[in-house]
């Protein structure tokens, strides 16, 4: 499913236009960006987490050059989902 699935889904589904839809799921996306990228996790009850991990300092190695190359400690995005979302997904699953 694509975004512009969504969109049209969650306009079919709550007969809000889709132009308002596009307009609230580009700010919830952003938001989620902005957050993120301040090192503020965001959690949604019933849904999951969405955080940032900290990935350790580390050499990596250039195969090319044959050449070791530090990598820096960094922070990558994650979502966590919550129990009852990942319940809900494995029900589904063993239904079909």
């Amino acid at each position: 499913m694509r975004k512009s699935d969504l969109i049209n889904n969650i306009s079919d589904k709550t007969g809000i236009p889709k132009v308002d839809v596009l307009v609230t799921v580009e700010t919830l996306l952003k938001e989620i960006k902005e957050n993120l990228a301040k090192g503020e996790n965001i959690y949604v009850r019933g849904f999951g987490s969405f955080i940032t991990k900290k990935r350790a300092a580390k050499i990596g190695r250039n195969i090319k050059k044959n050449v070791a190359v530090n990598i820096p400690e960094h922070y990558i995005p994650a979502f966590k989902p919550s129990k009852e979302f990942v319940n809900e997904v494995k029900q589904m699953h063993n239904t079909q």
